[in-house]
């Protein structure tokens, strides 16, 4: 007897074209290339235009998805877009993705998980289409964090890009067999105590700005590497895999740092970890879909590749989902 499976059946990417380097940062704030360097990997990170905002990173990542998957925008029934810097308060981003490409049917809507946003809507897309009430959906991650910056703060400012990240997913049948393509596990998680170690200092109903990011990067740090492997552990556990079957880590590209001792935590080798923190900095929710997007383009993931993507934002959330490419 078969099943329904989410099989993801393309990737793809977008950047701004403004890249800030860290010299250019350093002629703006106290820090310097070392610095950012040896704390973070992070090289270079894209900024988005004046008047660019997350619905256009959005829409080229999901144009760039759609061509790869071979896929036509008429055969989405589902547009799910994870993103903390929303156009406006409402309506959500995600309508205006649909509305430009042409999508008259079936449901869009936003979800803020931050950094772990992109896994939430993932998993989300996957038990709507294994639920039977959509066949095709975009899973998007779209960000434009420069816009809630303070450009005055060494600790975070030299972190953080804009950039946006898709996924085309089609349900498939599936025996159930840990071989065949698709969504094999997700694991979602959530801790609302430790809200002040990373926060916006702004909202609609609390002070009617916008805001800043704040953070506490050294406690961020440890709750990071180990809520991260906890989440691929859960996934590992619930298929009966180990971490030496996994071909690709795909993890949320926060800092070099986290993303090397998580691995090492896991046992993975370096070889098998997509990194491209260094030229994109920190994309919260878009950090994921990118690395895919590039991975997928440059050929290191192939068809039945098995994939585990993780991540961890403010909240805290956490998550992990393992995917059969």
């Amino acid at each position: 007897m078969s099943a329904i499976r989410s099989v993801i059946c393309g990737a793809g990417g977008y950047l701004p074209e403004r890249i800030l380097s860290n010299d250019e940062l350093a002629k703006m704030v106290d820090t310097s290339d070392d610095w950012i360097v040896e704390r973070s990997g992070i090289r270079e990170r894209h900024i988005a235009a004046d008047g660019e905002m997350t619905s256009d990173l959005a829409l080229a990542a999901a144009r760039r998805a759609l061509a790869n998957a071979g896929t036509e925008a008429s055969e989405v029934d589902l547009v799910v877009l994870a993103t903390a810097t929303p156009d406006q308060t409402f309506p959500a981003t995600a309508t205006k993705v649909q509305a430009a490409l042409g999508i008259t049917r079936g449901a869009a809507f936003d979800i803020q998980a931050v950094c772990t946003g992109f896994v939430y809507a993932l998993a989300i897309a996957d038990n709507f289409i294994t639920a039977g009430q959509f066949k095709c959906a975009l899973v998007i991650g779209a960000e434009t964090f420069s816009r809630i910056l303070d450009w005055q703060d060494r600790g975070t400012c030299v972190l953080f890009g804009d950039g946006a990240g898709a996924v085309v997913i089609k349900a498939g049948p599936s025996t159930g067999a840990l071989s065949d393509r698709g969504i094999l596990t997700t694991h979602l998680y959530a801790d609302g105590r430790h809200h002040d170690l990373l926060y916006v200092d702004g909202g609609p109903s609390s002070t009617g700005t916008t805001g800043h990011l704040r953070m506490n990067g050294r406690e961020v740090f440890k709750h990071a590497v180990t809520n991260m492997s906890d989440a691929v552990n859960e996934a590992l556990s619930a298929t009966g895999l180990s971490a030496g079957d996994i071909d690709w880590i795909v993890p949320h590209q926060a800092n070099k740092r986290i993303i090397d001792a998580t691995a090492k935590k896991l046992g993975i080798p370096p070889e098998k970890v997509v990194q491209t923190v260094g030229l994109h900095g920190n994309t919260s929710a878009a950090s994921i879909p990118l690395a895919l997007s590039c991975a997928v383009g440059d050929g290191r993931i192939k068809k039945g590749n098995l994939v585990l993507m993780e991540g961890m934002g403010g909240g805290f959330t956490w998550g992990s989902a393992l995917v059969r490419w």
